[in-house]
């Protein structure tokens, strides 16, 4: 007689068993025919040129994660939004200040820039008063 975690056991083996069985199945069964484009890298339908060892922008993993962060926040608004009424003002004030803090930080990436795609260059300020030979020679 099995214990639980005998159960478990066999389980984990069958799974990996059939696993095996197929891969090796898929790999004696397909057809191997590699061409010049089969064997080429793929990148979103666009032939590689160059290096793979380039600088790419890091705003495309920023607007990801804040696209993540307000998108989580709004799913979590739903539940509240069918049920807050159960829970009286103080469901709702909570809510409230959940918004409230949704919007602050929405606030914060826009003026921050996050939003922006194309962010506009920072031009070093320029200093417009001419130094006098006096104050150069001291």
């Amino acid at each position: 007689m099995l214990t639980e975690f005998g159960k478990i056991f066999a389980f984990m083996l069958i799974a990996a068993v059939f696993v095996a069985i197929a891969v090796i199945a898929a790999k004696l069964i397909r057809p191997a025919r590699p061409t010049r484009e089969k064997l080429l890298t793929y990148e979103c339908g666009e032939d590689t040129i160059g290096t793979p060892w380039v600088k790419f922008n890091i705003r495309f993993y920023v607007v990801a994660l804040i696209f993540l962060i307000f998108d989580v926040e709004i799913v979590l608004l739903i539940p509240w939004a069918l049920v807050y009424k159960e829970f009286g003002l103080g469901g709702f004030l909570v809510g409230a200040i959940f918004l409230l803090l949704l919007g602050l930080g929405m606030a914060y990436e826009w003026r921050k820039g996050d939003l922006e795609w194309v962010r506009p260059k920072i031009e070093p300020p320029i200093l417009k008063k001419k130094i006098l030979k006096e104050e150069v020679e001291v």
